[in-house]
């Protein structure tokens, strides 16, 4: 969609309230002002998917420890996650976006960006814009949306951000210096543990103060390209472009295990349930991939990835299985228990029957595979997981 030059250009960040956790208190009422936790079960390994506020008064968040959370909190309501039902929610706040414009971007399963630029003719300011988002999100699904308004993609965000939950936030574009200054830069985009640890040896703490640092000094410790990157972000610089169906960047699967695993075939039979789960949202999506990646965590969340990538594109677990576990049998990970375990596929190419994988004689796509997979993927849609699998070996060889 092509924008007059000379109009203001808003993009909106929708970003639901406490996603899975509040989808759980709005189907059941009797956990409603309760601290809710979806994640793992206490007693068990892994982490929190997400939390209530009523949670977070607690001072439990997203990725703690479960173990943590139930010491922070024992009588808290702790719920396994649905995803088919948060899948749902999450289509259906699309299509409520879509309402509003055409132009929406899906970040996540629970947070979007809009493209609102000329819409003031038909709905109003901003805020009024805002305020019908917030409106049709909470007729359409009883979930509550916390809105961002700006000039571009990052004060849209930060401005979601300043304002959860339940909240609005415009920030105009004579407004945006105000608006960061006072920030922790902890909030700009890209910053990591190695970067905040120089900006506070070097006493950056906002916005204000990062902009106010002399800048070859900065670039001295960061890199050229880094401090750039920051210095634009502190003056509100960023992208105003809203990219409708943007593809997903990878597709991974992870588990977390009860107690840490050295059984080789244990670990083979996971990766296998993990590559097959991979494979089916790929070929779901029309994906086929490139990049296999390897995920490995150790006791004390010492975490490891290896990558290789292809000669050509494939979206078959058994492709997947191999490269994986090639990788966990050659690379050189730590030789100790595991504690969680995952794979990945990433460098899209379009799925069609022209495409080439390894596993194939002459390069294309058998007819037969193709069907093969498209079988499995209809036969596991209507009956579950498992009543149909392709073989693979249980062993590749010794380590």
């Amino acid at each position: 969609m092509k924008h007059d030059p000379d109009q203001q250009r808003w993009v909106a960040h929708v970003d639901l309230d406490a996603f899975f956790a509040s989808c759980e208190q709005r189907d059941h009422p009797e956990y409603r002002n309760l601290p809710v936790v979806v994640g793992a079960q206490p007693g068990n390994r892994g982490v929190v998917a997400a939390a209530s506020y009523e949670a977070r008064a607690f001072g439990i968040r997203s990725a703690m420890p479960i173990s943590e959370a139930y010491r922070r909190c024992p009588d808290a309501v702790y719920l396994r996650p649905d995803m088919q039902k948060y899948r749902g929610a999450s289509r259906k706040i699309l299509e409520i976006l879509a309402t509003v414009t055409p132009i929406v971007e899906a970040a996540s399963i629970d947070e979007a960006y809009l493209d609102v630029s000329g819409l003031e003719k038909l709905m109003g300011a901003p805020l009024a814009i805002g305020r019908e988002i917030r409106r049709r999100v909470l007729a359409g699904t009883g979930l509550t949306a916390s809105v961002g308004i700006g000039p571009n993609r990052l004060i849209a965000k930060l401005g979601s951000e300043a304002c959860k939950p339940d909240g609005l936030r415009i920030v105009s574009p004579a407004e945006v210096a105000g608006f960061l200054a006072p920030m922790p830069v902890s909030n700009l985009r890209g910053l990591g543990r190695r970067t905040q640890t120089i900006f506070d040896a070097l006493r950056i703490r906002t916005v204000a103060q990062l902009r106010d640092f002399p800048v070859a000094e900065l670039q001295q410790r960061l890199g050229k390209r880094a401090a750039a990157s920051f210095l634009r972000q502190a003056d509100g610089i960023a992208s105003s472009e809203v990219v409708p169906d943007r593809q997903r960047k990878s597709i991974s699967k992870e588990v977390t295990f009860a107690s840490d695993v050295t059984d080789h075939d244990a670990l083979r039979d996971r990766l296998r349930e993990l590559a097959e789960g991979v494979a089916r949202i790929a070929r779901a999506e029309g994906l086929a991939g490139k990049v296999v990646t390897l995920k490995i965590r150790y006791t004390g969340f010492e975490t490891h990835t290896r990558q290789r990538k292809l000669a050509a594109a494939t979206n078959d677990e058994r492709r997947l299985l191999k490269v994986a576990w090639q990788l966990f049998q050659r690379s050189d990970l730590p030789r100790k228990p595991v504690r969680l375990i995952g794979v990945g596929i990433s460098g899209w190419r379009n799925n069609d029957t022209s495409q080439r994988d390894l596993f194939e004689r002459g390069g294309e796509i058998r007819q037969q595979d193709q069907k093969l997979l498209e079988t499995i993927d209809d036969v596991t849609k209507k009956f579950g997981r498992g009543k149909l699998r392709l073989g693979m070996p249980r062993r590749s060889g010794p380590r």
